[in-house]
């Protein structure tokens, strides 16, 4: 599938994201997608959804009650900026 993305692999519509996108996008950074990176990225997608913004780390670990410490240790680094690109959201601001 072509997907639309910018030069970082950002999608361009969020409306084209499904989990077999998620997972495409994951591949292309050389990862594999897994049930937990899945279900962080299904909680950002619904808190950007209720609230309108891609939540910070910090305010994503603590809903999610999970240490920064253990996100990077899934995510090997970048864990919002990689949640953001493989869940189809807008790239986040700031420290990620």
């Amino acid at each position: 599938m072509d997907l639309q993305v910018d030069n970082e692999g950002f999608l361009l519509n969020r409306d084209d994201w499904t989990p077999e996108i998620a997972a495409q996008i994951a591949a292309g950074d050389s990862r594999e997608l897994t049930d937990e990176h899945m279900s962080y990225i299904v909680a950002a997608r619904q808190m950007f959804a209720d609230d309108g913004v891609v939540p910070p780390l910090r305010r994503f670990c603590k809903d999610q009650n999970v240490s920064k410490a253990d996100m990077f240790a899934s995510f090997e680094a970048g864990p919002m900026k990689l949640i953001c690109k493989w869940g189809g959201l807008p790239k986040p601001t700031g420290c990620v």
